[in-house]
């Protein structure tokens, strides 16, 4: 993916990456256990439960495991998809709510990174292009595309903890 980004002082913020990297960064055997068991789920909002049934599972084919009453708002769905590594990807929608289209704000979602086995990455590309969706492909191993509400999400071919060859875990 390319940036569109304003120019900005690369020094100054390769020095400062630099400085936050040398001050937090530890080497696996100095790095602490994490007090986290794993990603237990990541929640977006659905304009439509049925079509994002339909995107999820027939066409990502991350089985749908569940749908239950949304607590905080009476007549919404919350409802989860198994993408794999007992980990879920669920949805609210909000009926009757305006909550206008799909938008990258600061403290939002930038996208959700979803890792698959290379067969079946190569196979979901080739939906893709049957059916017309529009994709970024970055370092042959990453898909890029919205969903139909507009959030952003990568299909990576990469192992967990592996991001285009660097060991990131």
């Amino acid at each position: 993916m390319t940036s569109d980004a304003p120019s900005q002082d690369l020094p100054t913020l390769e020095a400062t990456r630099d400085r936050i990297r040398t001050t937090y960064l530890h080497d696996e055997a100095g790095r602490p256990a994490s007090s986290g068991r794993g990603l237990h789920h990541t929640a977006l909002i659905s304009g439509d439960v049925e079509r994002t049934v339909r995107f999820y599972q027939d066409f990502l084919e991350f089985p749908l495991t569940e749908m239950i009453d949304n607590r905080d708002y009476p007549g919404s769905t919350h409802f989860f998809f198994d993408i794999g590594n007992e980990n879920l990807l669920a949805f609210f929608d909000f009926p009757g709510l305006d909550l206008g289209p799909y938008g990258e704000v600061l403290g939002g979602l930038h996208h959700v990174a979803i890792s698959v086995a290379p067969e079946r990455w190569k196979r979901l590309k080739a939906k893709f292009d049957e059916a017309g969706v529009e994709y970024v492909i970055h370092s042959e191993v990453s898909i890029y595309f919205r969903d139909p509400d507009g959030a952003r999400l990568e299909l990576i071919a990469d192992p967990l903890g592996e991001m285009y060859g660097t060991q990131v875990l």
